[in-house]
């Protein structure tokens, strides 16, 4: 481990929000060259501590040291010309404007009152081949890919001579090559003597990228560790404080008769030709590399989107489904890839998103039945342990891993037949997914049909009974027996 001074130390960070107390006397530092994994469950305060270092929130006391020197962030243009730069998970970045206009937004080249274009370009281009990459400079963000959105929030944080960088959940929304792209970035940063703040709940990167882990629990440090210290197990332990035996938990339920069964779905070139059969009790994992065509296949069971071709059926009944409430109505129930865009009204109070999908018997005479709705909701806050100071908290928020138990409590509510969970675990922490997969167990004993779209192949081999595999719209396989199957069968029917 590099012995210089740290490019960044903050000591006994601490801040509070109305009825919470987010941060408690929180520690870390950080070295130039260095890879420095910030752990902790989701509510553990990464966030709040990243944003108190992003200048967007004031400590409340502590204090930030850059190279030594006592810094005093009052807004996020202080830290940045420290040298700080965060690239948030949902990426700041102006859609309509191209990726050279958006590097150098708020910074821009300019003399005498213009802007100086030519030199952005030129300063652009450098940056992006700085990091062995091409990206059309005019090109406006929004059709970008993820990846390549990503590149240029690196690229901006360059553009300002950042020495520190904050990655937040850098790997979400990539695929296996795209992460291994950005790795031999990282990498690359590192013998610029850049220091790396990554925040990940995908484990495995963190064996791979990391140097060093700091971990955070309940607002508090709970640890740091060399990664040399560490493995899996001990990892989880610390996060969570208390020691998970088994990752994915056991269980034994009885599979009985077909469900769900889907025949011949297709739209376009997104899904073409796909049929498959769920069970009752049973887990069936749909897995495949980003942009296979899974989120596309349940939008046309759930009605989100309209078929080509093909029908649904329901304990052997035919579904014409044409809309979500219908299939609502039918029994069917979606958790969306993307909680915060379509799984939750972020404005709306948490006890208004759970009411949302069970208005129907919730209300009476079109008045919504408020003392139910509470009582109703207040049962789910306890038995998923959802984290929330009162139901009148905007969904917003909530963490990740809250949040994700809200659009559960909703769908739990309506008691649905067919369960189809979209990257269920996406985004939170080892504890958070160890209580839904317990969940999905129960589920399952009851005699649902679930259906478990996910790109992490240790949680498909360690959930499923049975695996779907798609590539480029169609299934390209099935493996029976998830238990006995490996990483690498799965990943050569997904590039088949």
């Amino acid at each position: 481990m590099n012995a210089a001074a740290p490019l960044i130390e903050m000591r006994g960070i601490v801040k509070s929000f109305p009825g919470v107390k987010a941060l408690r006397g929180v520690s870390l530092a950080l070295r130039a060259g260095e890879v420095l994994a910030l752990l902790g469950e989701n509510g553990a305060g990464k966030s709040t501590l990243m944003k108190v270092l992003g200048g967007a929130h004031r400590a409340d006391e502590g204090t930030i040291l850059i190279n030594g020197q006592e810094t005093h962030f009052h807004s996020p243009q202080d830290s940045r010309d420290a040298g700080v730069a965060v690239i948030y998970q949902e990426f700041n970045l102006v859609p309509g404007l191209t990726a050279c206009e958006n590097i150098f937004l708020g910074q821009e080249l300019s003399r005498a009152g213009f802007v100086l274009r030519q030199r952005e370009r030129e300063r652009a281009a450098a940056l992006f081949r700085r990091l062995g990459v091409e990206i059309d400079l005019d090109t406006p963000c929004r059709l970008l890919t993820t990846a390549q959105q990503q590149l240029v929030e690196i690229a901006k944080a360059l553009a300002f001579d950042a020495r520190i960088i904050v990655m937040d959940e850098p790997s979400a929304a990539l695929t296996l090559y795209e992460v291994e792209r950005l790795f031999e970035i990282i990498r690359d940063l590192k013998r610029q003597d850049i220091g790396i703040i990554y925040i990940s709940h995908r484990l495995e990167e963190i064996f791979t990228i990391a140097d060093q882990v700091t971990f955070l629990r309940d607002g508090v440090n709970a640890g740091d560790r060399a990664i040399g210290q560490l493995d899996r197990q001990q990892m989880i332990g610390i996060m969570v404080g208390r020691e998970l035996k088994d990752e994915f938990p056991k269980r034994s339920v009885a599979i009985g008769e077909t469900r769900l069964e889907v025949r011949g779905l297709c739209r376009g070139r997104a899904v073409r030709d796909v049929s498959f059969t769920v069970r009752r009790g049973e887990i069936l994992a749909l897995t495949g590399l980003v942009g296979a065509g899974r989120t596309e296949t349940v939008r046309l069971i759930f009605g989100a989107d309209r078929p080509d071709a093909g029908e649904v059926r329901l304990d052997g009944k035919l579904l014409g489904i044409r809309t979500p409430r219908e299939a609502i109505a039918a029994g069917i129930g979606l958790l969306t890839e993307d909680r915060k865009l379509q799984g939750l009204v972020l404005s709306h109070s948490v006890r208004e998103n759970f009411g949302l999908p069970n208005l129907n018997w919730l209300s009476t005479g079109g008045f919504v039945q408020l003392r139910r709705e509470r009582e109703e909701f207040g049962r789910y806050v306890e038995t998923l342990k959802i984290k929330v100071p009162h139901q009148e908290q905007p969904a917003r928020n909530l963490s990740g891993g809250n949040q994700q138990k809200v659009v559960l409590a909703k769908w739990l509510a309506r008691n649905c037949d067919v369960l189809i969970f979209d990257e269920p675990t996406r985004g939170i922490d080892v504890g958070a997914k160890y209580e839904i997969y317990l969940l999905m167990n129960e589920l399952a004993a009851q005699g649902k049909a679930i259906v478990m779209i996910s790109s992490e192949l240790p949680e498909v081999l360690g959930m499923a009974d049975r695996i779907l595999v798609m590539h480029d719209g169609r299934v390209t396989g099935e493996i029976a027996d998830a238990r006995r199957a490996t990483q690498e069968q799965v990943m050569q029917l997904a590039v088949a």
